[in-house]
Order: C-alpha cells, then structure tokens, then sequence
C-alpha cells in the first residue's frame, strides 16, 4: 500500500498531528544522599495496588507515573507534572525522586532488594517469577513508555482513500503494523538521540561490568531484556498472538505482558483485548530517563516520537521478520557505543532527519522550529545528546553525584510552593488543592473545563461533578441562587429567628443618594447584592459625608445592578465552613493592614508586604496582595492618610473595613477556640437555607457572650462558593484540610475503605504487578 500517496492527500492534512497520548514513566523513591529509601510506599496515596495514576512497579521503592489519555501533549505534560508533585508531597519529606534509568548503588545482597508489598496474590505471584527470571537487579532498571495513538479520524480519512483492505479493524491494524515493524528496524536513532543510561552504580552488574560508559545500558542486552528464545512475528496480528501464545506454552514466558520488546501491540488494558477489539495504540517502551528533566522527558522528545512514528508510517520497509531483527543489531552497537562517539550510522541519520524534514514540508505539519535543529546538533556533536550530557557532568564529580544534585533540584522545585498543583496553576487555587487530594486518594479527575474549574471527578463506577472546588451536585440551583442573593438571603435567615443587619435594596445610584438622609449618621455598610470576594464593599463606621457616600456607591454599582445599604454591626467577623451539617473550620480575617516603622510610605510598606510568597493575585495563592485602589484610598482619607504618609513605628494602617482574604486580608484559624453554641447557630443558619456546603460570615462581638444574649451576633453574608485555601494555608493557626473533606463527603465508600482496613488486618504480600508494563 501507498502510504506516501495516501498520506499526502489534502483530505487527511488536517488531521495527521491528531493523535491520544499516554505516558508511564517509573522513578526510585530515595533520601537525600541519594540512597534507596528504606520505606513502604507513601500511606497518603491510597488504592496502592490500583491506583489510577501512582503505582509500585518491581520495587516497592520504584514508583510508577501513569497519565490519563490526553488529546494534546500540553494536556499530557500538565497531567505528568501535577502527579509527580502529588506524589513528592505524599513521600517522606526527607525522600525525592531518582531522576536517572540506572538506579542508585543496590544492596550487595540481591533478596535485600524490597520487592513491591503488594496485596494481591496473582500480582504477587508475578513479581516473583520474573525475580526469578531475570534477577532483582535487572529490575530495578527504571524508564519511559509512551503510549501513541493516532487520531481516530486520521485512520478514518487514509481508510477512505484506499481499497486494497476491506475490513477498517483489519486495516487500522495494518497501519500500527507496518509503524511497528519500521520501529523495530529504525529504534537506534532513538537510542543515539535519546539513550541516558551510560554508567551503573555499584552492585548493579553481580558477576561483571562494562569496560567504560556507553550510551544505554538499559537499551542494550545488558538491561531489561528477554531471552534470545523470544521471538514474535509482527507480520499479521494472528501471528503476533498466535506467537505470543506459544512463547507462553513453552515457558518462555510466564504470562503475554513478560514480552518486553521495544515496542508493543496494545488493543487495550490486557493482551486478550488485541483479538477482541484489534489494535487501539502502540507502546513505545525503550525511551531512558531525560535526567535534564523534571519529569524525565521533554516535550520536545515527545513530539519528535510523534512524528517519527508517523515518519514510520510514511516511510518504506522490508516485508519479512528479520527486519525488526536487523534493528537488533543495529541498536545493540550504538547502545553500546561510547557516549561521546560519532554513531557508527551517522550518514543513515542524517538520512532520516533530511526524510523526516522533508516530509513535514511536504505535509505542512507545525512543527517547532528548533526540534530539526537540536536533532542536527546532537548528531554532529555526541556531547550534546543525553548520554554525552550526563556523562560530560559525571566526569567532573561522578554520576550518582550529579544524579543526587538533580533530584535536590526537582525535590526544590516540588517544595516551593507546596500549597499549587504543578500543571495547573492558572487554576484557582482551592480547585488546585482539591485535585492534588483528589488524584492523592485515586479518584479519576478530568477537566472539563479549565477556565470554569469544571472538574469531572470518577472513582469505579461512581461519578460527581464539580465545579470551583465545592460546588456539588448535593446542593440544588435554588439554594445558590438563594445564597448568591443577599438580599433572599436575609430575609429566610431573618424568618428563621436569626439576627441579620437591617437595610434597604436599591436599583440605581439616584434612588441611593435620595435616601443619602437615611444613613450619613450611623453606622453603614454599602455593598453590591450578588457578588464575593468582598468586591465593591465599603465600610463607614462613623458615617459619611456626601462625596465619599456617593463614592462607595459608584464602585458597588461598578460590580452590580443592585446595591444594598446595612446597618453596620460592631463586632469581629468570621467565617464558618460548614459541610453537611457540620462546622469543619472557622477563620478569623484581620482586613487589609500595614505596620509603621517611621521610615517608609505606606505605598512602600504595601510593596514589602505584598513580597511574601504566600500571597499573589486572583486566587492562586493563599493569600492576596494588598491593593490601593479606590476603597483604599477612601479608607486612608477617612484616617487623615494617603499613600505617600508615613506612619510612626508599630501604628497599625487599615487599607480595608471588610476582612475579606480576597482583598488582602490575614486568615487566622480559631476553629478550636469558637464556642459550639456559636457553630451551632452557623450550622442552623446553613440548614435554614437548605443547603449543605456554606461559607457563612457572622460578626460577634465577644466569643464568651451566650448566643441567646441580645445582639450577640449577626450573621452577614452566606457564601455559595467558599474559598477554602484561606482554610488549608492559614496566615497563622492550624490548617483545616477541607478539600479532603469535600471528597469524603462525595466519596464516602474511600473513608469506609479506610476505616475497614484499620480494623481488618490484611496480610502482607511481598510481590506482585498490577499493570501491564513491568
């Protein structure tokens, strides 16, 4: 077939980048010198043994990455990069990742190796007969799969265009086939490029070594390979299974997923599905670690893997099984070359680099315009490529030595900010946090929307929607709508006997200013009817005159139709979080603030205070920089300031009346202080409203006051959307992990899980595999 012709049609151009990715990528757990860590795998992450992102691949200190299928490589690297920080802050914080394929020095003795502890017999079982194949060392070899699937509409469109192949299975089939079979032929160019496993750390080989660094040992018959009696025709489907069921029968292999070839048919989670439902993607398997890295491997390296595979396709082949053999030997000696050498093949690689250019000219594929010339550099310049790189390092030190400092690196990295999720942080910052937990305790999270903070959340059979972190199905339309609505709000807290502020409702600023009389004497509050964030709130504990009155109506109105003007309550206020009928955590907010020190303005002490690295802006950090703006200004001019004074040393500076976080205020956890009649009446105040997750603001003036006292409290506002990062990472106090319970609340079959394991004593198994790829 001609898929040089077929591929070149105008029909199929739009669709040849279309393609699902995955990728499975395993790293040792180790302390920070650089040795194997000597602990079970992180409790927090729960489901061990099946656990949809983070498992335990040969060694119970080897865990393995798994990403979701993605549709875009920016989809994909945003997955890989949120489970490696969830799994860097559910390991011992004195343990990191070892970010290199050969692992660090091993036990002298091979059964000090921990095989993984897993539960599962069958998977037990496994691990131990390839221990027993192969040897534990062998297994601790480390690397990257990645999963490639061409876009459906792609195999549809070159379908279309020919005719020699009836049947679409059959024909899809043949279209991984052929890139297969190419693979096997043409890998070596992956091993040059790519290979980053040069030199073994101490007790790797038992009874021999190499003599001097190579390009990749774990690429070369020296790593994770089957025995020379293995062998698979890839020249129809119903031999390559038929093949795989005999290497079985003969016990060349224990089960079909043992073939450990470079390259793997895949028609789904388990071999039998190949016959059941054909081919649905390739597993691309011998790719190293990138040390240089994070997540060891870069999004250049997977969108050269994308388009050498569909080079693949395009690309002719010889039609018979000792092609892929050839590709044996071929990538035996350039693994197996010095990493600083010129590779043997380099005329055939410039070859297939000048094809591969041509063919993306020739299809007009977007392509970034420095993968050819990185590809070109390394093959000119061996010290450029991955080995070259590392070996280059490891000379100036040693290789363990770099491999150590690189990890502190990552491990640094992770740390920084512990309270964002790597890959999404544009997200805001409580839907950051919930999918950290969420992912944690292996729950599937799709995202269905990124800028609406749509989460698609799936555990088993179960699913639940939500959106902003908190936003559930176990709240109706109705009580948001109720929430979002101060003035509704009031008026069902009020007829339920609780203390609200008295006030009036106003649709325009004339209608406001006519009632000007009203007001200017007292205490008042003038704020917008829907919005949260404490946007648009202007506090007057000592009344107003005209000019500002009319001031604080213009920036309510700016965030809404509607305005209302309150009585102003005295008191502290603080906010409760109240889920399914119970208080999980109150906060204290101190409103925007600076202190004197008799030498700078307060726009400076603003600056110096915004350059803590909790804070930053639109909701991504846990707390918010403080503005000067507008109701700042105002609330200066009501104390006689403006942005150029200069307080005296220790006065205190409000910016702000409202304590809002989001305005940049301070958060102090009292949950435990709060007296329960108080969280009582928060409770009963959240039920009245017939909703189940509240955010709900009450100001009280003294805490040891009883609540049935006379003013004793009043409640101001009920929150649909609760931020709960002000919770979890606290300005001062104890931190309340609300997301967690959120996730509970959805999930209650986890916490069950839990608790029946607590009671339950599960034997300890020591092997076993869960998934396809050791």
């Amino acid at each position: 077939m001609d898929f040089k012709k077929i591929l070149a049609n105008d029909r199929v151009k739009s669709y040849l980048l279309k393609a699902r990715y995955g990728i499975e990528k395993e790293s040792h757990r180790v302390d920070l010198s650089g040795n194997l860590a000597k602990t079970d795998h992180p409790k927090s992450i729960t489901l061990k043994d099946d656990h949809p992102y983070i498992q335990r691949d040969f060694s119970e200190t080897q865990m393995e990455f798994i990403t979701p299928v993605m549709e875009t490589l920016e989809d994909l690297f945003h997955y890989l990069a949120a489970i490696h920080d969830v799994a860097y802050r559910s390991m011992d914080e004195n343990e990191m990742l070892w970010p290199l394929s050969m692992p660090p020095q091993l036990p002298e003795k091979e059964e000090d190796i921990a095989i993984a502890k897993l539960e599962n017999v069958k998977n037990f079982r496994y691990r131990q007969t390839l221990s027993q194949s192969y040897g534990r060392r062998k297994q601790m070899v480390s690397g990257i799969h990645f999963n490639f699937e061409f876009g459906e509409e792609l195999i549809q469109a070159l379908f279309s265009l020919q005719s020699e192949i009836k049947d679409y299975q059959q024909f899809k089939a043949e279209i991984y086939l052929k890139v297969t079979r190419n693979y096997l032929h043409n890998r070596w160019l992956i091993t040059y490029f790519y290979g980053a496993s040069p030199i073994s750390e101490k007790n790797f080989f038992e009874y021999h070594s190499l003599n001097g660094a190579v390009r990749s040992i774990r690429g070369s018959k020296y790593g994770y390979v089957n025995s020379a009696e293995v062998k698979v025709s890839y020249s129809s489907i119903q031999n390559y299974l038929s093949d795989l069921s005999l290497m079985v029968k003969r016990g060349l292999l224990s089960e079909e997923k043992e073939l450990y070839a470079p390259i793997r048919l895949r028609g789904g989670h388990h071999f039998s599905d190949l016959e059941d439902h054909g081919v649905q993607y390739i597993e691309v398997r011998n790719i190293d670690l990138n040390p240089f890295e994070t997540y060891g491997i870069s999004y250049e390296q997977a969108e050269f893997l994308h388009l050498f595979l569909l080079y693949l396709l395009w690309k002719d082949e010889e039609h018979y099984d000792e092609w892929g053999k050839m590709g044996d030997f071929y990538n035996e000696i350039v693994a197996l070359e010095h990493p600083l050498a010129h590779t043997q093949f380099e005329r055939e690689a410039k070859t297939m680099i000048d094809e591969m250019e041509h063919l993306v000219n020739l299809l007009d594929l977007p392509i970034s315009d420095t993968l050819f010339v990185h590809l070109r550099e390394m093959l000119m310049n061996p010290s450029k490529t991955l080995a070259g790189r590392l070996y280059i390092e490891s000379e100036k030190s040693s290789q363990s030595q770099v491999a150590t400092s690189i990890a502190k690196q990552n491990y640094k990295k992770s740390w920084d900010k512990p309270y964002q999720l790597a890959g999404f942080t544009d997200m805001e910052l409580s839907t950051q946090i919930f999918m950290f937990d969420a992912i944690q305790q292996g729950i599937q999270v799709e995202i269905l929307d990124r800028q609406d903070q749509f989460l698609k959340l799936k555990l088993k059979d179960h699913v639940e929607y939500v959106k902003n972190g908190n936003m559930t199905s176990k709240d109706n339309y109705v009580s948001t709508l109720i929430m979002e609505n101060k003035t509704v709000t009031k008026k069902i807290l009020h007829q339920h006997g609780f203390r609200v502020p008295t006030g009036e409702e106003f649709q325009t600023i004339d209608q406001a200013l006519r009632s000007y009389h009203l007001f200017s004497a007292k205490p008042f509050v003038v704020k917008p009817k829907t919005t949260n964030y404490g946007l648009g709130i202007s506090i007057f504990k000592d009344g107003a005159n005209d000019e500002d009155y009319q001031r604080a109506l213009t920036l309510a109105f700016k965030e809404d139709s509607s305005v209302l003007i309150e009585e102003f309550i005295n008191g502290t206020e603080y906010r409760f979080f109240v889920l399914n009928d119970k208080v999980y955590a109150v906060l204290l907010r101190i409103p925007a603030k600076v202190k004197g020190d008799g030498k700078h303005t307060i726009e400076e002490l603003v600056m110096r205070k915004n350059r803590d690295p909790l804070r930053g802006r639109d909701h991504r950090t846990p707390l918010e920089n403080i503005q000067l703006g507008e109701l700042e200004n105002l609330m200066l001019k009501g104390q006689g300031y403006g942005i150029d004074s200069i307080p005296q040393e220790g006065e205190i500076i409000y910016l702000r009346e409202n304590s809002n976080i989001s305005t940049g205020g301070d958060s102090i956890d009292v949950t435990d202080q709060i007296p329960d009649d108080y969280k009582k009446i928060a409770v009963d105040a959240v039920s009245a409203l017939g909703v189940k997750i509240c955010g709900i603001d009450l100001i009280i003036e003294n805490t040891e006051v009883p609540t049935d006292h006379e003013n004793a409290y009043g409640i101001i506002e009920a929150n649909f959307n609760p931020s709960m990062y002000m919770h979890i990472y606290p300005y001062k106090g104890k931190s309340r992990r609300l997301t967690m319970h959120i996730i509970h609340y959805l999930f209650p079959e986890l916490l069950q899980s839990q608790e029946s394991k607590s009671v339950k004593r599960v034997p300890v198994v020591k092997s076993g595999f869960t998934t396809v790829s050791c």
